[in-house]
């Protein structure tokens, strides 16, 4: 049973809020820690999604056993190896650019999403969307850029590249999301193939890298628990659900709120007053979702 548009924006509108709190939970873990290497944050990405992976466990007993779940099922896998790269992509690319470059550049999946979607899957883009993206992409460079300052890392170049291919990976991981619960895998169900493989993918990274899993304080396994229940569960399988009755990059655009919630619950929790670029952005950002969403309603039947 189709449900509500209503339902559908709420559940959205909650998975936005909850994947917004990523940088929070991340900065106060960076904090108890002591730490701010590639290695410690390939920890907390592995250690969250491996949780999450836990806690989906009874889930897999409901799995439908037919062969529909066959046809699914390599959709479901693919989606996780490429969840576990976006994060090894993402995470290390904070090593040699700026994270507000790499947040900037990783959110352009947009884009990705409607060529991907207009490629492979033949949909049609309406000129309105088109131009919804442009202008909500502006709106989200903005944002990105606007305290940059001169903290460009060690390396921008290879920094900035692996942050595309970080959004070039989940636009992957989202739109094989898409096609898993199409062919009769419900959204638990997927959750707990897609985190599970890509919580297999990304566990053996941060031996590679020298860190452990072991001897931090007791805050940072509390953070990694929330990263997991709200970003993770909460913030992911949202948008995995909302594919499910939203266009890819209708749900996509809808992701470009995190960096102006985040700027916001950082002011909350750590009473960072974002430059006056970062409410311009913002502004820009709405202005362009908008537009797409209206693109998207005319161009559907």
């Amino acid at each position: 049973m189709k449900p509500s548009i209503a339902k559908v924006i709420f559940i959205l509108g909650l998975g936005i809020l909850a994947i917004s709190t990523a940088s929070i939970w991340s900065r106060l873990a960076f904090a108890a820690a002591g730490k701010r290497e590639v290695g410690f944050s390939l920890v907390l990405a592995a250690s969250r999604l491996s949780l999450a992976s836990l806690i989906l466990v009874p889930t897999w007993r409901y799995i439908p056993r037919s062969p529909d779940w066959k046809k699914a099922l390599p959709y479901a896998i693919a989606a996780g190896v490429f969840l576990g790269i976006h994060f090894a992509c993402w995470i290390s690319s904070l090593a040699y650019t700026s994270i507000a470059a790499s947040t900037a550049l990783v959110t352009t999946n947009p884009v990705w999403v409607a060529l991907i979607s207009w490629v492979w899957l033949k949909e049609q883009i309406s000129r309105k969307t088109i131009a919804g993206i442009a202008i909500a992409l502006t709106g989200s460079l903005v944002i990105g850029l606007a305290d940059s300052g001169n903290h460009a890392g060690s390396n921008p170049l290879l920094g900035n590249f692996l942050a595309i291919a970080g959004s070039w990976a989940v636009s992957f991981y989202l739109l094989l999301g898409r096609e898993a619960q199409k062919r009769g895998l419900t959204v638990n169900s997927y959750g707990a193939i897609a985190y599970t493989t890509a919580a297999i993918v990304l566990l053996p990274m941060p031996i590679l890298f020298g860190s452990s899993y072991s001897g931090y304080p007791t805050p940072v396994y509390l953070y990694i628990l929330l990263m997991a229940l709200l970003p993770q569960l909460v913030g992911h399988t949202s948008f995995n659900w909302a594919m499910r009755w939203l266009s890819p990059t209708l749900v996509t655009l809808s992701i470009l709120f995190e960096p102006a919630i985040a700027s916001f619950l950082g002011y909350l929790v750590f009473r960072e007053i974002p430059p006056a670029q970062v409410f311009a952005g913002a502004v820009v950002l709405l202005t362009g979702v908008g537009i797409a969403a209206m693109g998207e309603r005319r161009s559907r039947p």
